[in-house]
């Protein structure tokens, strides 16, 4: 719990939406040492190919949001994408701060005692599916072994194929809003959870998910106050910008 006087997640149900993004630049290391630092202990994280296939961490399929460059993904190599500075667009103090690769981030993530919530995406410029599950699956076979793992997406296609090739990494869903066929669709991966925009989530969906043995957790609430309700009901965990809020 939060606190004794406080209903909340457990601590290592808070996880860092693109590390703590409200304090330092989304899914940098700063952003990842940050939520370290503020106790957590899950970090949720996005992956994207570049040109020539490397796997780095980064939300858009462009860099022009969270770099100081400009252009998308698919012309640009690794190396290009290494050279940019990725903080200053947030705070001068992060000008130093770069886009790292996935093995970057989790050998770093290993060494802060961090796990990784990895979102995958389909992105235009991605040759093929295949192509992005083999590098994730790469890339999360040669982190530490202390190192825990789960993989979310929209993309219930992308679950599937990471559920063919790592069966024993959680898989979750995320939805703006579940479907009526949520269940169905879960069972479709398979997918243990699902992440669930927190104004969507209902007293009565997290009683079925229960009955179901599903866990849900909610994105990105930056205010612990609205999810007062939704714990005794059942609500897992929280995806969240400012962990502390909810490590009080």
């Amino acid at each position: 719990m939060t606190s004794s006087a406080a209903i909340g997640p457990s601590r290592d149900q808070v996880q860092a939406h693109r590390g703590t993004s409200a304090l330092a630049p989304e899914n940098t290391l700063a952003a990842f040492r940050k939520a370290a630092e503020q106790g957590a202990k899950w970090v949720e994280l996005d992956v994207a190919l570049s040109a020539d296939g490397a796997l780095v961490v980064i939300h858009d399929d462009t860099v022009d949001r969270t770099t100081a460059g400009s252009g998308s993904l698919g012309t640009l190599s690794h190396a290009d994408i290494a050279a940019l500075d990725a903080g200053s667009w947030f705070d001068p103090q992060f000008a130093a701060e770069r886009v790292p690769t996935l093995s970057q981030t989790l050998s770093a993530l290993g060494e802060l005692g961090l796990n990784a919530n990895v979102e995958i995406k389909q992105h235009p410029h991605h040759r093929s599916l295949e192509q992005l599950v083999d590098a994730v699956q790469t890339a999360i076979k040669a982190r530490a072994s202390h190192t825990e793992v789960m993989i979310s997406s929209f993309d219930p296609q992308a679950l599937r194929a990471m559920h063919l090739r790592q069966p024993e990494l959680e898989m979750a869903i995320l939805w703006g809003r579940p479907p009526e066929d949520w269940e169905a669709q879960l069972a479709s991966v398979p997918a243990s959870a699902m992440h669930v925009h927190y104004k969507a989530l209902s007293i009565g969906l997290l009683e079925e998910a229960g009955k179901s043995g599903i866990k849900v957790r909610a994105w990105t609430c930056n205010n612990p106050t609205q999810l007062i309700s939704f714990w005794d009901a059942g609500l897992t965990g929280v995806i969240t910008d400012n962990p502390a809020l909810f490590l009080k």
